[in-house]
């Protein structure tokens, strides 16, 4: 039984990683972007799952682990995979943000992971805050923006 409300409490978190990283896709769908509330929502629940095996899947009870290796991997990963969204045509660059927002999916899902979901949570808000007010900032003043 033990088990079993483990699993159910790891699947919530997994779950939350997905809902936080859900209004960052909003967003970028809104945009226009590729990368949507789907693939935002997969990045950050597999960044958290990722961690999640590294804490309880590896090894038996008494071994150490180190989560931090699978964290420092996520990072790269995701790095790559961002940076496949970034396009450079003449004089303009296309994506920087979308590849920021892909990476901060990531790090929603360690973060929840790692046991910090209001620190997560906080920083969608911050981040949701940031994607719509700098947008209409950078509508102002010169500039391409992203």
């Amino acid at each position: 039984m033990e088990f079993e409300i483990q699993a159910l409490r790891l699947a919530g978190l997994v779950l939350l990683a997905g809902a936080l990283a859900c209004p960052i896709g909003w967003q970028r769908h809104l945009a226009g972007r590729p990368a949507g509330v789907r693939t935002h929502a997969l990045v950050s629940m597999a960044a958290c799952m990722f961690t999640l095996a590294g804490v309880y899947g590896f090894g038996g009870p008494t071994e150490a682990r180190d989560p931090t290796r699978i964290a420092a991997q996520v990072v790269t990963g995701i790095g790559f995979l961002g940076a496949g969204t970034i396009f450079r045509a003449r004089d303009t660059i296309r994506g920087l943000t979308t590849a920021a927002t892909i990476w901060f999916a990531a790090a929603q899902g360690l973060l929840v992971a790692a046991g910090l979901p209001l620190v997560a949570a906080l920083s969608t808000v911050l981040a949701f805050i940031v994607l719509m007010a700098a947008g209409r900032i950078e509508e102002i003043g010169p500039g391409d923006g992203d």
